[in-house]
């Protein structure tokens, strides 16, 4: 069985901002919700803890590694979808400046592909390519990835091409059989669209 979990918050979180493949780290309260999501990791019995190489994601795999004792393994299959042109950009901003392409991106459109950067179903393939290898090793495994990846994985698994519109809570724990309804979230968990 494969639980995905989201990062903790982030300043771009916050600020609802494009943060793509950027490099950003978490704030104070994504360090919490990090710590939180380690402890009922610790609950758990994971066998193997993966993880997207993002500083967001890495920094809250290395809570959880703490926590656990587990070793991180890394892919960057696992990464947030590649915002392009968009990266570092407001959402206000682009609602402004191209709001076909941003109700695209609220739709999840799967053929709709951020200026510069790729399409939901681009980031859908390798993220389930990932998760396809990861199923064949040991179980449980925790996947600390994105909250686009996660919802991507979610409706592949139902059988969907897009993402769909349930936005996934930072520091959330998600089993992938399940959904965003079975999903344990930390006492300090925010709700973003983005991630």
């Amino acid at each position: 069985m494969i639980y995905l979990a989201r990062h903790g918050r982030t300043p771009y979180n916050d600020e609802g901002r494009f943060q793509g493949q950027g490099d950003v780290s978490l704030d104070e309260t994504g360090l919490r919700q990090a710590a939180e999501l380690a402890e009922r990791a610790a609950g758990h019995d994971f066998a193997v803890l993966w993880a997207s190489p993002l500083r967001r994601a890495r920094q809250t795999a290395e809570a959880v590694a703490a926590r656990t004792g587990l070793t991180i393994q890394w892919d960057e299959r696992l990464m947030e979808t590649h915002t392009g042109d968009w990266t570092d950009r407001s959402f206000e901003e682009m609602r402004a400046e191209d709001p076909v392409g941003f109700q695209a991106w609220l739709t999840g459109d799967p053929a709709w592909k951020f200026p510069g950067g790729e399409s939901f179903q681009e980031q859908g393939d390798r993220v389930m390519a990932a998760l396809e290898e990861i199923e064949q090793g040991p179980q449980p495994a925790l996947v600390v990835c994105h909250g686009m990846a996660i919802r991507l994985a979610l409706a592949r698994r139902r059988g969907e091409p897009g993402p769909g519109p349930n936005a996934v809570a930072n520091g959330a724990l998600v089993p992938l059989e399940g959904g965003v309804d079975d999903a344990e979230e930390p006492p300090s968990a925010t709700q973003t669209a983005a991630s």
